[in-house]
């Protein structure tokens, strides 16, 4: 399978590794307006776009909860304005899943199971790691706490 594209998990939300987000034909192929990079070092795309740095590295002892609901406003924010977003680290496959999935929690209202399948079947290879995905299910009872 190749892995330098951009895999959509939303008709308005995709995720990558960071050699497919770093690609400016592909980001523009499909419209991509904003970019959340999920991780301490690798770099942006070089296009002008709303970009956002979530300064995490892929250990499950990261709180990457801390930016779920940061991350989740944005992608919410640039698709309600006709934008698309990208979501992306260094695989494609941990810390850029874990964004997505509470993105699809939060304003999708999917439980993690059904959010995590979503993001699964545009991008067959996640796998957020033990720590994150601990993150995800105590944002699930909060969020069902908060409704």
């Amino acid at each position: 399978m190749n892995s330098d594209r951009l895999f959509k998990v939303t008709d308005s939300l995709f995720i990558s590794n960071v050699k497919a987000a770093c690609k400016k034909n592909l980001l523009m192929d499909e419209g991509v307006t904003c970019c959340i990079n999920v991780s301490m070092q690798q770099p942006f795309p070089d296009i002008n776009l709303c970009t956002l740095r979530i300064p995490v590295f892929d250990n499950p002892l990261q709180n990457l909860s801390d930016h779920f609901d940061q991350s989740g406003d944005l992608i919410e924010h640039t698709i309600s304005r006709g934008g698309k977003c990208l979501v992306y680290c260094r695989h494609g496959r941990s810390r850029s899943a874990t964004i997505c999935i509470a993105y699809l929690m939060k304003y999708k209202n999917m439980s993690l199971q059904e959010a995590f399948q979503v993001v699964k079947a545009g991008r067959p290879g996640i796998e957020p790691n033990e720590g994150f995905w601990s993150q995800l299910k105590q944002y699930e009872e909060s969020l069902q706490r908060s409704q």
